[in-house]
């Protein structure tokens, strides 16, 4: 069985800079004892993050980075988040696009006080600018409602990537 410290260390970055959700989740059940996959990991960190009170919940939506903004372009993206930028093309956006990102990134950032949050895994930078424009128009609860569930999917891909699934 892997230590707290070893589980914290495997998974505190599933949650983008949060490593306190899989502090809280090593003490469930789901992921003591048999061997872990995917499903069960996602399970117990799902569970810590829907229980977090909304600042806290607010706080991992505000640890994620723009899409294709100055984190990426500095080159300053955890790796998980380079490479789901980069495979939905946001690292070749023509000046144009970036231009319209930045714009969205901005505008969204203001009235929200978060980023834009999205699992870009199977879709490319039209699909994405599309939620985007669309999403800049909820209500701050539809989108704070929207962006933990994004989170949530984004968290299971990039277990699905570092686990077997059940």
């Amino acid at each position: 069985m892997m230590t707290r410290e070893d589980f914290v260390d495997r998974f505190g970055g599933v949650f983008e800079h949060s490593p306190f959700i899989a502090e809280r989740a090593y003490d469930d059940d789901l992921v003591r004892g048999e061997a872990l996959n995917a499903q069960r990991v996602h399970a117990a960190l799902v569970a810590v993050f829907r229980v977090a009170s909304e600042e806290e919940r607010l706080g991992v939506l505000r640890a994620h980075p723009d899409l294709a903004g100055r984190l990426a372009i500095a080159g300053e993206l955890t790796e998980d988040s380079r490479k789901e930028q980069a495979g939905a093309g946001l690292d070749r956006l023509s000046p144009e696009e970036h231009a319209r990102f930045t714009e969205l990134n901005n505008a969204y950032t203001q009235k929200f006080g978060f980023p834009f949050i999205i699992a870009v895994k199977g879709l490319n930078r039209h699909d994405i600018l599309s939620a985007f424009q669309t999403r800049v128009n909820n209500s701050w609860d539809e989108e704070f409602s929207t962006a933990c569930g994004q989170v949530e999917r984004i968290a299971l891909l990039r277990l699905e990537s570092m686990l077997p699934s059940a």
